[in-house]
């Protein structure tokens, strides 16, 4: 049962996820549209821009959308796909949430112990890896169109996609500023 397995996917995620919720987005990607194959491609992305313009937690966004998604894509009613999108974003974090509990004391009495420190340092490049796997993943087709396809329509991509770096790493622009900009090039060019 399609509910069974939300819940079994999105506890195993949030169980083993360091770095929020954008390192969380390759583990999603990964078991709902690779190993599932509950969403397409196409959905996903359509997921993650979903989650990242509403408030909260992209992560538990992300896990509340696929999981509606993937029931209503099993062929089941609007009501049911909302109950799988309770299930997954609860999933997400209530083994997490136990496990914080248990261990904060420790950390909190040990946050100067050397083995607490390696810990933490050997966690910071699984953290920056899963971000970057989060970033790479969301550079496809659907994304960015294809050479192949449309060679023009690819080509503003990647200029739009350059001028965003551009202008939030080095001039240090406001990146809601530049996402209404572009969006609206979008709009008007696409």
């Amino acid at each position: 049962m399609i509910f069974l397995k939300l819940f079994i996917v999105f506890t195993k995620i949030g169980t083993f996820n360091f770095g929020g919720g954008y390192a969380m987005l390759s583990l999603i990607h990964n078991e709902v549209v690779v190993k599932n194959a509950w969403l397409s491609n196409a959905e996903f992305t359509d997921i993650v821009a979903i989650s990242q313009s509403t408030p909260g937690p992209i992560g538990i966004n992300a896990a509340t959308y696929a999981g509606y998604v993937a029931v209503l894509n099993q062929g089941y009613p609007e009501w049911l796909a909302a109950v799988g999108s309770v299930i997954a974003s609860l999933s997400i974090i209530w083994l997490p949430f136990v496990i914080m509990i248990l261990i904060s004391r420790y950390l909190i009495n040990h946050k100067d112990s050397k083995i607490v420190k390696d810990i933490f340092k050997g966690l910071r490049p699984t953290i920056v890896g899963l971000i970057a796997a989060a970033a790479v993943l969301l550079m496809n087709k659907e994304n960015f169109g294809s050479p192949t396809d449309n060679a023009v329509n690819f080509a503003i991509s990647i200029a739009l996609f350059a001028a965003t770096f551009y202008f939030t790493k080095f001039r240090k622009s406001n990146p809601i500023l530049v996402m209404l900009v572009c969006g609206l090039l979008g709009l008007v060019i696409f």
